[in-house]
């Protein structure tokens, strides 16, 4: 639909940024931390940073939280790691973590920053993984209990809180991302068994909330894309549908409804891989009422119908935002429409669009974005970042929602990925998605100086016109990240 006139973005709409406990804070055993996953089990490439340092937002969150205002955000959305706050994930509360935090959201409320808080982004506390993790049922019992400390404590103060970060990824691609640690290296049944612990989890957290804090809003994080059929053929339009349900409505019907989607089911049972669903597990599921939907979005894909053998499967290198295809099931296609960012994922700006009104007519909760970006090696040449590339990505996508408005979906926040530089999951500090340039490389740490890229001064200028000014004039081939 075009439309004469667009609908501006509201007047509350929350400009905002992410990151992740894991890849911004560092001081990974400071303070009285405990292990995560990602402490114990996170192998690292050649040559690639660890998370040990990250960009040290731990120590120097309040330089940081000055440049978010400097920049005009109204909301930062950012994880709590569990294992500061219950270092052996079930055990005694660490006063020391417990004060960090209060610390970091007062920095924001004073400075006008709405928090808004991830519970849990891949770093389950290492003493649950070793006690079998999410295969294990008193793991939803210790979430439970994380999230009423987190509420007892943050709860005066934090008005929106999400559940899980993708836990879709973490199940689909756990092994690419590299946050399973060992009771994740699982498969099969065993694997559903811990998607299913962990839907159980999430409602429990998101009824405590509402019993506990009456105005607070919570909801889930999944990473959710269109799903395309590679041609108008009916076998791809099914192999479509297929892979949408196991992809996405599976987490998402489970999160809103209660219910698993019976594409999904009808695909575990025929696998083998059915959960084991106890008694009251689906009253609980079905009683968790989130508030909204929030989503990370960085791509489309597109799958035709499988042929029956591996040439279904596309190589991506470990990464799981490269569809990969499954025998059987559905088939990797390239969309040919599309151009790709420097790793291989096709940008589809228009894509964004049509996944959030997809999301809004199946669901009608209001929506949230909690990643969107652009990664790419940026440069630091005489004191100045120019990422024209990030600021056209960008640009590109906040057309799409102010479109998606105008298309009457109920849109109330935008946090690109990421406010700062951070660690990424497969290619180190050295790929870059930050507003802000935090300087050390993967070996060394130089002085961890913040500077302010291009895409910072732009995305301020967007925020102080509530989105009115968007324009930017167009990268060259040449530039790096395309």
């Amino acid at each position: 639909m075009q439309h004469e006139q667009l609908t501006p973005f509201p007047a509350d709409f929350l400009w905002g940024a992410s990151t992740s406990a894991y890849q911004v804070e560092g001081a990974w055993d400071a303070d009285g931390k405990g292990p995560s996953v990602i402490d114990s089990h996170m192998h690292r490439p050649e040559g690639v940073t660890d998370f040990t340092v990250a960009a040290d937002h731990y120590h120097r969150f309040d330089e940081d939280v000055e440049l978010f205002a400097e920049l005009g955000l109204t909301a930062y959305r950012f994880s709590i790691a569990w294992t500061r706050i219950v270092p052996d994930g079930d055990g005694e509360v660490n006063p020391a973590g417990i004060a960090h935090y209060h610390r970091v959201i007062d920095a924001l409320l004073a400075r006008g920053i709405e928090p808004v808080v991830t519970m849990y982004h891949f770093d389950l506390p290492a003493a649950l993984d070793e006690r079998g993790g999410w295969s294990e049922r008193s793991t939803i019992d210790a979430f439970e209990r994380y999230a009423r400390i987190l509420f007892e404590e943050y709860g005066s103060k934090v008005k929106y809180w999400l559940t899980i970060n993708e836990q879709n990824m973490m199940i689909l691609h756990g092994r690419a991302i590299g946050t399973t640690g060992r009771s994740g290296q699982v498969a099969g049944r065993e694997l559903y068994q811990q998607n299913h612990h962990m839907f159980l989890a999430q409602a429990k957290a998101m009824i405590l909330c509402h019993e506990i804090l009456p105005e607070a809003k919570i909801g889930p994080a999944p990473n959710i894309v269109s799903v395309y059929a590679a041609t108008c053929a009916p076998e791809d339009v099914i192999a479509a549908d297929d892979w949408d349900a196991i992809r996405n409505l599976l987490y998402t019907d489970l999160s809103v409804r209660g219910s698993y989607h019976p594409l999904a089911w009808v695909y575990l049972k025929a696998k083998g891989w059915e959960p084991e669903i106890l008694d009251g597990d689906l009253d609980l599921l079905a009683g968790a009422k989130p508030d909204f939907l929030a989503f990370n979005y960085y791509s489309t894909q597109t799958v035709g119908a499988s042929r029956g053998d591996a040439s279904d499967i596309q190589v991506r290198g470990g990464d799981q935002q490269v569809v990969r295809g499954e025998v059987g099931l559905y088939r990797a296609e390239k969309n040919q429409h599309l151009p790709v960012n420097a790793f291989g994922w096709e940008i589809d700006p228009v894509g964004f669009r049509t996944t959030m009104r997809r999301l809004w007519d199946r669901y009608r909760l209001p929506l949230i974005i909690t990643e969107n970006g652009l990664g790419a090696f940026d440069e630091l040449v005489d004191g100045r970042v120019h990422d024209d590339y990030r600021i056209e990505f960008l640009r590109l996508h906040l057309e799409q929602i102010q479109l998606a408005i105008t298309d009457g979906v109920e849109v109330f926040g935008y946090c690109p990925w990421t406010a700062i530089d951070l660690v990424s999951t497969h290619q180190g500090i050295s790929k870059r998605y930050g507003f802000i340039f935090v300087d050390r490389t993967e070996d060394d740490l130089k002085d961890l100086a913040r500077i302010r890229k291009d895409s910072y001064f732009w995305y301020q200028d967007v925020i102080a016109s509530r989105g009115e000014r968007l324009e930017h004039a167009a990268p060259t081939a040449a530039q790096p990240g395309r």
